[in-house]
């Protein structure tokens, strides 16, 4: 099979250079300055172990690639994204099979509207991106546990390929016929990354508040029916398997994906597909989630103002929420 890693930023290139270090045909689209590194010297991936160089096939858009049969597409893009993406995928590609490796669980449904071979993979997997053709990784002794199956449940032949692909390229990695069930327990934890964001940097955890905003999204979960993995069985999955190293040349790892966003400027984050996810769910359900509207509201506004991580306080979190 074929690897084409749509989004080859902090997870994307990581999983790409991984899959082309270990001897698998991979293109990554990209763009700007980091298409132009990549283009010119290949893409270089830090780890705690080793750095990893690969001359990686590198294009700016799914119309630059002459797809196949055998291509399997990671998404890897942020989820405020992934709505072009797939439209410039489909008039690319047609019908391809498609890996949402992405954090929320909103990917799988924007994807299933348009392609009939959707797949969902749980991201455990430290890793940055701030300079163009440079990825850290800071997972050891592997990269990250990335498990993965169809959406919205089983498994295939397709999908078990996959797996064992991305386990033997310093991975760990299994098909699972219930993977949204892990996805939406990481997106519990994904609740305090726009926290963390505004505050430049929160307790582990996200402290009380980050506490509270889980509660809200626990309710939701309960009136909406949902069922998700509890926190013994994820950081299980993480500790039995990588620990979080120092990469030589390398700063300690920043914040949370949401933190590199809008430490990089971005205009948009992806709080819209975190805490936004679960105000939606609350609407439907009727449960209040104030605090992850709060959080939601905040980031963005941030993001579009061009502020920088820890620009505002718990105090401008609480005056959103008791705002009428």
């Amino acid at each position: 099979m074929r690897y084409i890693i749509y989004g080859a930023g902090a997870v994307g290139g990581t999983i790409g250079a991984r899959l082309a270090d270990a001897g698998h045909e991979v293109i990554l689209i990209c763009r700007g300055e980091h298409l132009s590194a990549i283009q010119r010297d290949g893409l270089l991936l830090r780890t705690p172990d080793r750095a990893i160089r690969v001359p990686a096939n590198a294009v700016g858009s799914p119309a630059e690639i002459a797809f196949r049969d055998d291509d399997i597409v990671f998404l890897t893009m942020k989820s405020q994204d992934t709505t072009p993406a797939l439209e410039a995928l489909e008039l690319a590609a047609g019908d391809v099979p498609v890996i949402c490796a992405q954090n929320g669980v909103a990917n799988e449904r924007m994807a299933a509207r348009r392609f009939s071979h959707v797949y969902a993979m749980n991201v455990l997997l430290p890793a940055t991106f701030f300079e163009p053709g440079v990825v850290d990784a800071y997972g050891t002794p592997v990269s990250g546990v990335l498990d993965c199956g169809r959406f919205p449940s089983g498994v295939d032949d397709l999908i078990q390929r996959v797996a064992c692909d991305i386990a033997a390229s310093g991975f760990v990695s299994r098909a699972v016929p219930d993977i949204m069930r892990l996805k939406y327990a990481k997106l519990l934890t994904n609740l305090t990354n726009g926290l963390d964001a505004i505050l430049g940097g929160i307790a582990p955890g996200g402290g009380e508040f980050g506490a509270a905003v889980r509660e809200e999204a626990k309710a939701v979960f309960r009136a909406a029916g949902i069922d998700w993995a509890s926190e013994e069985e994820m950081r299980e999955r993480v500790l039995a398997h990588y620990r979080h190293g120092a990469i030589p040349g390398a700063a300690s790892r920043g914040g949370s994906s949401t933190w590199q966003s809008l430490a990089k400027g971005r205009p948009r984050l992806e709080v819209d597909y975190l805490n936004g996810e679960i105000c939606l769910l609350g609407m439907l359900h009727g449960i209040p989630t104030p605090r992850n509207a709060a959080i939601r509201r905040l980031a963005q506004r941030m993001a579009g103002a061009g502020e920088a991580p820890g620009a505002r306080s718990l105090a401008d979190l609480e005056s959103l929420i008791a705002a009428p």
